[in-house]
């Protein structure tokens, strides 16, 4: 295993406006090529232009300003395109080279930390997280891998009513990950350990904090030593503040006071911190979904040990029929990732290993409409043409939402009124 400096955990973004979760709503329909055959891919122009028309048309119907779409075969070529505006006040197209914002994917990278520790021997799966941090309500009996896989019963703070309106009011407010916490514990756990799965950015939180205090820096830096630099992502990063590189996807959203559509793209994510605060770019999430998936890094070393690996994909019934959650990854019909919804931006980043397919979509809005999750409703379109055994739709009882909305939820990640979420 590749030798590691210093580790430490810490960040993700909020679940309040577009919650980033794993399963999304599906929308949308598509014709799939006739002559693909089962587990394979075909991009060829008829299907790309197929693709061209299908994903303008659902960006019509729902009115999303700008869409970024990759589908990755290995050993073929590519269908990588960027679909309308990045800017809605200056009309600049978006690009497939542009950083945005991506949520709950940001926990793929959290929990990556987190193993690494496990591979390590700093960490145990099994031991409960009062053995590495002090002040959890019932941390004797919740574990690691409890928080890792959703099933803690811990409360999520991002779907506490005051901390909504807290958030609505001053989205450029900075948070600390204690401060989450503390609103997070305010409340009763929702269930014993163990006994079900819930999606909580709280779970996250805490795992962010455990790095930070087992490897001794700052989540922030430990990623960037030991899985961006190795990974090869040098356009991805967890910020500490509100900042954002050039050049950016603006993100549109309506998750305020008078339900307004604002540009977001200079709010603070520090609400999300290790549970949805990063930043990536398309390129950046090609090249780290296969990692992610497999266990190796591009130069053929390892992110983890295989055994490490095996248990963060044994995926466990979520209750809602094709999805399962392993350790900060998801399952969705074959496709495995993660996707990401917070105020303005959404993102799925999955990878179906049966066809060698890797699938990434960006959205530069979390408004909802009637059509629940845009990324879902993208997603649902593109997988109906080219794997039209393995479709993209999310049932939107399983969408993990971070925060009630005004009007009713249509996937986990995207509640009703997007409402941040990681």
């Amino acid at each position: 295993m590749r030798q590691r400096g210093s580790s430490m955990g810490r960040y993700r973004t909020p679940t309040v406006l577009a919650a980033a979760s794993l399963l999304l709503t599906a929308l949308c329909a598509g014709q799939a090529p006739a002559a693909a055959p089962p587990g394979r891919v075909d991009i060829d122009p008829v299907t790309a232009e197929q693709l061209d028309d299908a994903i303008t048309a659902a960006m019509r119907k729902a009115d999303i300003p700008g869409v970024g779409v990759g589908l990755w075969i290995d050993g073929e070529d590519p269908y990588v395109r960027a679909f309308g505006t990045s800017d809605k006040a200056t009309g600049v197209p978006i690009k497939t080279d542009m950083h945005t914002r991506i949520g709950s994917v940001t926990k793929t990278f959290a929990i990556s930390a987190v193993l690494q520790l496990v591979d390590d021997g700093k960490v145990r799966l099994d031991a409960p997280i009062s053995t590495y941090l002090d002040g959890v309500p019932g941390g004797g009996k919740i574990t690691v891998r409890q928080l890792a896989d959703m099933r803690s019963g811990l409360y999520n703070y991002t779907e506490d009513p005051r901390w909504q309106a807290t958030f609505k009011a001053d989205p450029q407010r900075s948070w600390t990950p204690q401060q989450l916490l503390d609103i997070a514990f305010e409340h009763p756990a929702n269930f014993p350990p163990g006994a079900r799965w819930e999606y909580s950015n709280t779970n996250t939180i805490l795992l962010g904090l455990l790095v930070e205090k087992v490897a001794g820096q700052p989540l922030h830096t430990y990623l960037e030593q030991n899985v961006f630099e190795p990974a090869g992502l040098d356009s991805t990063s967890m910020p500490t503040g509100a900042e954002i590189a050039s050049p950016f996807v603006h993100g549109y959203t309506n998750f305020t006071p008078d339900g307004a559509t604002v540009d977001a793209s200079t709010w603070n994510p520090s609400w999300g911190w290790a549970a949805g605060a990063m930043i990536s770019t398309m390129d950046d999430l090609h090249a780290w979904v296969p990692t992610l998936v497999s266990g190796k890094l591009p130069d053929g070393d390892r992110l983890l040990e295989p055994a490490t690996q095996a248990q963060r994909l044994r995926m466990l019934p979520t209750g809602h029929a094709d999805v399962g959650y392993g350790l900060g990854i998801a399952e969705l019909d074959g496709w495995i990732g993660h996707n990401g919804e917070l105020p303005g931006y959404e993102t799925i980043a999955v990878r179906l290993p049966q066809a060698r397919a890797t699938m990434v979509i960006v959205v530069n809005s979390d408004v909802d409409g009637k059509f629940g999750s845009l990324s879902s409703l993208i997603a649902n379109t593109v997988t109906k043409i080219v794997t039209p055994k393995h479709v993209w739709g999310l049932p939107a009882a399983a969408q993990p939402n971070t925060v009630p909305e005004p009007t009713a939820p249509t996937a986990p990640s995207a509640p009703p009124t997007p409402a941040p979420s990681s």
